[in-house]
């Protein structure tokens, strides 16, 4: 019977060495998930941004600018005395400056149309670009005619237009009318 007991007690050893064998490997295991898990680590970038500012604003005499953006705000041009009883022959000049907000990030290129649905039968306009605030016959005929279109590249550097109207024989005595002329600007190169 003692063999019996030995071999029992040694099973029973045995069965023990495992399962202290197994607990171990468990802890570690366990241990080991625990240790990965702490490891972490994060990258975290972010962007901050805001937009630029863009717009044209005009001055009927050259000094004191604002922005008209409709044709209900449109500025009131003054045209030279006579430009309220026309005649046949007549034509009158006024001149109108364009530049860019001084707050603007940006240059444009502005595009002049002319809106002639209104005006007094009779009458042609026009306009050229100058190099000043003067607009009468003869700032007129030294302008340039360089189309409907032309580009502001810097700050408190505006684009002087002159203006006229002339009246022609089928002027009809006691009629009026009015044109609008609008400056439709896209922003273009950063300033």
């Amino acid at each position: 019977m003692s063999q019996s007991t030995e071999a029992t007690g040694t099973g029973k050893r045995r069965f023990t060495k495992v399962r202290a064998i197994l607990a171990g490997g468990l802890v570690l295991g366990v241990g080991a998930a625990i240790t990965l898990a702490a490891w972490n680590d994060s990258e975290v970038a972010t962007g901050t941004f805001a937009a630029g500012n863009f717009g044209i604003e005009g001055s009927t005499n050259g000094t004191e600018f604002s922005e008209h953006e409709d044709e209900a705000n449109a500025a009131t041009l003054e045209f030279e005395v006579g430009a309220d009883s026309l005649s046949p022959d007549d034509s009158v000049y006024e001149g109108f400056a364009v530049r860019l907000i001084s707050t603007s990030d940006y240059a444009a290129d502005v595009t002049v149309t002319q809106d002639t649905s209104s005006a007094l039968v009779g009458t042609t306009a026009s306009y050229v670009y100058t190099d000043s605030t003067t607009c009468d016959a003869t700032t007129f005929a030294a302008g340039a005619d360089d189309g409907a279109a032309f580009s502001l590249t810097a700050l408190n550097t505006p684009v002087f237009v002159c203006f006229q109207v002339s009246a022609d024989d089928t002027l009809v005595q006691g009629a009026t009318g009015s044109i609008t002329w609008t400056f439709d600007a896209v922003s273009t190169t950063e300033l």
